[in-house]
């Protein structure tokens, strides 16, 4: 016994039975805990490999799942737009189409008033042609008549010998450049006619227009060379038989031929005998 048992404060108080007995329970469930979570620990850890290894291959799965997604949703994405560009390219193409259309209906209208124009103003020219034509024929015809009634119809001396020339020669072929026997062409003709009777005249129409002293075509004379253009300038000639007829070498389908003037009127007369 204590030496201080005596002291009552300094005394241990008595446990009574239900609290240890309460105690005793207590700790008996906190030890069965213990074992129970004891035991489920060491089945646990039994398997700790299988749980660790099968969240990786979960997570790898997802990644390449959310990897896959993103590249289609780019791809998508990249569609839309190209379609978008592929639309947009349509549309103005189709614009660009529209106004070059309208531009060519534009330019082919001005073509057609520009051609139209052309046409008419090419119709007036040759109804001003004409009628000059038509003027100068009625004009030479008039001149005509008046030379056959006053001019000289009985050639004499050299005239004679030049217009019986010409007329023996009727019949006979053009050809260009020649001057006969077989064939002539119209300044071929005179030169050849006029050389009978020792006259040497310039081998071409030009020259020939100009070869001796202008007349009047109201007054020609059988012998006189007339002449069809300018003086200096005149593309034909030929020579004045009388009695309103001329004689030349006309052209490849007539050859040489007697002719009255009113079938050609011609433009001058020059006079060489």
């Amino acid at each position: 016994m204590s030496h201080t048992a005596h002291i009552r404060s300094h005394r241990k108080p008595r446990r009574s039975a239900s609290k240890i007995a309460m105690r005793a329970g207590v700790a008996g469930g906190v030890l069965s805990t213990l074992a129970v979570a004891g035991a489920s620990g060491a089945a646990n850890a039994a398997e700790p490999v299988t749980q660790t290894l099968e969240l990786p291959t979960l997570t790898a799965d997802v990644a390449t799942q959310v990897a896959r997604s993103a590249d289609a949703t780019q791809q998508a994405a990249a569609n839309y737009e190209l379609q978008a560009e592929r639309d947009a390219a349509a549309a103005k193409a189709a614009k660009q189409a529209k106004s070059d259309l309208a531009e060519a209906k534009q330019k082919a209208a001005a073509r057609k008033k520009a051609a139209q124009e052309a046409a008419r103003k090419a119709a007036a020219a040759r109804a001003s042609r004409t009628s000059e034509r038509t003027t100068l024929s009625a004009s030479a015809s008039a001149t005509v008549h008046t030379s056959t009634s006053t001019s000289t119809s009985t050639a004499t001396g050299s005239a004679a010998a030049v217009v019986a020339f010409v007329k023996a020669q009727i019949g006979k072929a053009y050809v260009s450049g020649a001057t006969g026997p077989s064939a002539y062409d119209c300044s071929g003709l005179v030169q050849t006619a006029f050389k009978q009777v020792g006259i040497s005249l310039p081998r071409v129409s030009q020259d020939q227009s100009t070869a001796g002293t202008q007349v009047s075509l109201s007054n020609l004379q059988p012998g006189d060379i007339l002449y069809w253009g300018g003086a200096g300038s005149a593309y034909h000639v030929a020579v004045y038989v009388g009695d309103g007829m001329f004689v030349g070498a006309q052209n490849p389908s007539s050859g040489v031929g007697e002719h009255p003037l009113s079938y050609d009127p011609p433009t001058g007369a020059v006079r060489v005998l």
